[in-house]
């Protein structure tokens, strides 16, 4: 903080010449300068072996070069060297890191926090070395985390967050980081909504903020909103087990142990849906019953409720017993009971083959030097009640205004809906369908969604009247790292 010194204090004298208003921001300008000195004081890693490796490592990670970082993965941790396509990627996507804080540093150990450079992200890493020359990397982990509070975004007034998303998203446009639509609403009235990009690049049909998107996982807002319906209505109960409902379940352990509860919450230990089966039967895929009858006799991955971990069949799960429960497809419940109460009156999850009018094109691809190219050929026959239908960024809006305006659960469900009820390894909440987040003293919940070519996030501010929606029809981070910027910058209240 030395830097500061040159400037003069403020005396009373001044502040009377200068004006009330140009004080404040002076003041402003000092604080903001005063966070600009404090950041760009670069951590320094400890000279231990773990810390030395750290550091050589976070120097060909942040190079950019593909080369350098082959070679140092070769060298000092060979494990990883045949994954380094998948590691520039992952450059690619966060444009390196800034070591922002040492939290434990010992010999062969060394572990801190670290910050996206190319977003608001953070995140924890714990690396391990071999006990003696050359002291080669035996463990690297790294994982996300929410922003730390002593790191926390300067939080602008409305106006100064809005431009400051405008030049955000602008840039990522710009350098193909971005296609899609944002949408930032004050009280159920949009107050920024533009849209980037292509909708289509072969047909240069631009997308517009009527745009239909596919949405990936936040499909599961609606499955909890559906179940939490016939909560309310007495037809299910949380501690129901999955074989009250679906009685000629295949294996009868997950049958009998798992309930509406854990499922909603990812701790039914029912594991995913994607990996080879799925790729092998990905289009004759057309039900959820299709799902179960290839899934259901696999066993439990852990004992129900005893951790979490995130189940995409868990969800399909939810979905067939809402149809068996209501007598209804899950997509007819879903259209009659959320849908057309909210005016979501663009969002379904009609199958691929069907013309779906304003419907973008998403785009992949493998590595960051490959052209984008079409998902095509990863797409399921249709969404499922864990995923993969598609809405707009203004029908998010109007879903978040019924849900808030209580039009979908009374208030006692809602809150039971939104409210975090098990800790994810993220460090936040999940509710049920519902992250449970929030930044300082703003309460927020909501759900993203991604998958190659894909990817949004709708974030819920109650308290402070705000809602961000944001979808792209390009690979994650797009969504969501637009969605973290702003966020961080609005005003709490």
């Amino acid at each position: 903080m030395s830097d500061l010194r040159v400037i003069p204090s403020l005396t009373a004298n001044h502040k009377q010449l200068l004006g009330v208003a140009t004080v404040m921001k002076v003041a402003r300008l000092l604080f903001v300068l005063a966070l600009a000195v404090a950041a760009s004081a670069q951590t320094r890693t400890p000279d231990t072996p773990a810390g030395r490796q750290f550091a050589a490592w976070l120097e060909a990670f942040n190079s950019g070069d593909r080369a350098k970082l082959l070679a140092y993965l070769q060298q000092n941790y060979p494990a990883r060297a045949p994954d380094i396509d998948r590691e520039m990627g992952f450059r690619d996507k966060t444009g390196g890191f800034d070591l922002k804080k040492v939290e434990q540093s010992a010999a062969q150990h060394f572990s801190g926090v670290v910050k996206e450079r190319g977003s608001d992200q953070f995140g924890r890493f714990d690396l391990e070395v071999e006990p003696t020359a050359p002291y080669r990397i035996s463990k690297f982990e790294l994982r996300a985390i929410p922003q730390p509070a002593e790191f926390a975004a300067l939080r602008m007034s409305e106006a100064e967050a809005i431009s400051a998303l405008r030049a955000r998203v602008e840039k990522d446009a710009a350098a193909d980081r971005f296609s899609g639509a944002v949408l930032v609403a004050k009280n159920g009235n949009a107050i920024f909504d533009q849209a980037y990009g292509m909708a289509d690049r072969a047909s240069k049909i631009p997308n517009k903020i009527t745009t239909r998107f596919r949405i990936g996982s936040m499909n599961k807002m609606f499955t909890a909103v559906a179940i939490l319906q016939l909560v309310q209505q007495g037809k299910i109960a949380l501690t129901d087990t999955v074989g009250k409902f679906l009685p000629d379940y295949p294996n009868h352990d997950l049958a009998s142990k798992v309930t509406i509860h854990t499922l909603l919450t990812h701790t039914g230990g029912t594991g995913d849906i994607f990996g080879p089966e799925f790729e092998a039967h990905r289009l004759e895929l057309k039900t959820l019953n299709d799902y179960v009858a290839l899934y259901g006799k696999r066993g439990l991955a852990f004992e129900p409720g005893s951790r979490w971990a995130y189940s995409n069949y868990g969800f399909v799960l939810l979905g067939a017993i809402i149809e068996k429960v209501s007598g209804q497809s899950y997509y007819e419940f879903v259209d009659e009971h959320i849908f057309k109460p909210a005016g979501m009156l663009s969002s379904g999850s009609l199958p691929e083959e069907q013309n779906v009018p304003d419907l973008s094109v998403g785009y992949t691809r493998e590595k960051p030097t490959a052209a984008w190219s079409p998902n095509t050929d990863t797409l399921p026959y249709r969404g499922t009640s864990a995923g993969g239908g598609y809405s707009t960024v203004e029908d998010l809006l109007r879903f978040a205004n019924a849900l808030t305006g209580l039009k979908l659960l009374d208030a006692k469900h809602f809150a039971l809906l939104t409210t975090g009820k098990v800790d994810t390894p993220q460090g936040s909440k999940y509710a049920y369908g519902f992250q449970d987040q929030g930044s300082g003293s703003v309460h927020c919940f909501g759900h993203g969604g991604g998958a190659p070519g894909m990817n949004g996030d709708l974030v819920i501010c109650p308290e402070s009247g705000y809602v961000i929606a944001v979808l792209a029809n390009m690979d994650p981070p797009a969504a969501g790292g637009i969605s973290q910027f702003i966020s961080n910058r609005l005003p709490e209240k």
